[in-house]
């Protein structure tokens, strides 16, 4: 018998995956993931750390609202990694606080 995945059980047929680099490192991505999902995929469970005290974050409430999944992706700070879908070539990047400001 078959394994039994997430994807086969919906009859789910994604187009072909590709590639984002997190912190130098190359994972894989399925069509329409968000970063979270690509993530947690990966075992990565934080990418970004507070401002005042340096405490790890990542996903909490996983809808947009807490702020606390923000990173970097393709130079640009404070995106919801919970919102934001992963695009073939993104360059994302662990977050520190509230990111760079200019």
């Amino acid at each position: 018998m078959t394994p039994r995945t997430p994807l086969s059980l919906v009859r789910a047929r994604p187009g072909p995956p590709f590639t984002v680099t997190f912190d130098e490192r190359e994972l894989t991505v399925l069509p329409g993931q968000t970063i979270a999902a690509v993530l947690w995929s990966a075992g990565v469970m934080s990418w970004r750390t507070t401002r005042g005290s340096g405490e790890p974050r990542g996903v909490f409430c996983g809808i947009g609202v807490c702020f606390d999944c923000l990173l970097t992706v393709n130079g640009r700070p404070n995106q919801r990694a919970c919102l934001v879908r992963a695009e073939p070539g993104d360059v994302i990047r662990t977050q520190e606080g509230t990111g760079p400001h200019e």
